[in-house]
């Protein structure tokens, strides 16, 4: 048994395929898996490839804003010392090391109710992602 590399769906809950329908999670030899549905077929997509790409774009879009990301976070998490600035900030240089890791169901669940959404093709590839400040910014 290899539970000390476990694959996990960073997104469960917050991919979807292009009709708007939820991708389910499977488990094949212990790699997550997002099941998206394509009519009455389950295309299985490695959840690694689906999160790498989702990571990659949140990297890219929050960089130029790197510095104001640290403070919110810190603001965010009430702690503002220089240890935890170290902290953000060194886990905002190494996403990558994140990827597989299980984002805890909470933040999920806060995720989706800010309107946190990633749609998918039939072949895993992101065409669509959504993030709260887009959705607030439409209704200005």
């Amino acid at each position: 048994m290899t539970e000390s590399t476990p694959s996990h769906a960073m997104f469960a809950g917050l991919v979807f395929n292009q009709a708007g329908q939820p991708a389910e999670i499977a488990y094949i030899g212990g790699e997550a898996h997002y099941v998206i549905l394509d009519d009455d077929f389950r295309r299985h997509v490695a959840a690694r490839e689906v999160d790498r790409q989702v990571l990659a774009h949140l990297r890219e879009m929050m960089e130029p804003f790197r510095d104001q990301a640290v403070v919110e976070m810190m603001r965010m998490m009430g702690k503002e010392d220089l240890f935890t600035k170290a902290m953000i900030d060194s886990s905002l240089k190494n996403w990558e090391q994140a990827l597989g890791q299980p984002v805890p169901e909470d933040m999920r669940a806060w995720l989706g109710m800010l309107g946190f959404r990633v749609t998918v093709d039939v072949h895993g590839e992101v065409v669509d992602f959504r993030l709260p400040s887009q959705i607030s910014g439409e209704e200005d």
